[in-house]
């Protein structure tokens, strides 16, 4: 357990996103299977995923991203929390932008879970908001592993590891999200599992993109580390939460963010370098 422990930690940056993304990819294929055996999914149990995966990538992006940007800055910068921040900003920016764009589709929110039929436009655009979506959590997944490669003091591989499992704890119900809506539209239970599991593929593209860009250049690390922090902060506070409290008053989202909020900092926490 230990040599493939200190083999994984060795190991290529680019090859070790590629697996992680490869497993949230799969994480989104399991959602996108539910076509085949249900029609819906239990609204509490939904809200708690959602919940708990929010509070894993809140988590992350702070310990796993933000602290290990403004390490990386001290060197480059005086002010060290300025390439970290301006990552963070062009990050929500870019979400905010694409989120934008769907605006006048009720598309744009792509992990709402919808019972009534859609046009197949909104079908289409949901399953383009939802590539588009998967693109900054594959970066996020990334760079993750790049800064470990790259022997940043405040990152390391179980918190790379446990990044991935949350972010892959939410691709279930997206990949629900395009297949389901899909299915409802009269697509046959087949393809719409094909398209719901595609998105995911974005998240391998991403990963592969993040890990390449930190691991070669150290002098931009900070800013695409900061990048992905806040792409996956903007996930949550528009997406996440919002969509954990759709139609239900219940605490349980509350309390499942808070545990994967402590899983994660205690993970980061005794895993990373912190001194």
């Amino acid at each position: 357990m230990f040599d493939a422990f200190q083999l994984m930690q060795n190991g290529n940056p680019v090859i070790l996103a590629f697996i992680g993304t490869c497993f949230t990819w799969l994480m989104t294929a399991l959602g996108a299977s539910a076509v085949f055996f249900t029609r819906s999914i239990k609204r509490r149990t939904l809200n708690a995923m959602l919940g708990f995966a929010g509070g894993i990538m809140v988590a992350a992006s702070f310990w796993s991203l933000l602290l290990p940007a403004i390490e990386a800055s001290r060197d480059i910068s005086m002010l060290s929390w300025a390439p970290a921040l301006t990552g963070f900003a062009t990050g929500t920016l870019l979400l905010w932008v694409i989120g934008r764009s769907l605006v006048r589709l009720e598309s744009e929110r792509p992990l709402q879970m919808v019972s009534e039929s859609r046009c197949k436009r909104c079908v289409d655009m949901l399953l383009i908001a939802m590539t588009l979506h998967n693109i900054p959590e594959g970066i996020a997944i990334g760079v993750a592993f790049g800064a470990v490669a790259a022997g940043l003091p405040s990152s390391s591989l179980p918190a790379a590891i446990a990044l991935a499992i949350g972010i892959g704890i939410q691709d279930i119900p997206e990949g629900m999200a395009v297949s389901m809506p899909m299915r409802g539209e009269g697509v046959s239970r087949l393809k719409s599992f094909w398209y719901g599991q595609l998105t995911g593929i974005a998240e391998i593209l991403g990963g592969i993109l993040g890990a390449a860009t930190v691991y070669l250049s150290r002098l931009i690390m900070p800013y695409i580390l900061g990048f992905a922090a806040g792409a996956m902060i903007f996930v949550v506070v528009n997406d996440l939460i919002p969509e954990s409290k759709l139609f239900n008053s219940s605490d349980i989202p509350t309390i499942s963010f808070i545990i994967g909020f402590m899983i994660m900092t205690a993970l980061d926490v005794s895993f990373g370098n912190y001194h």
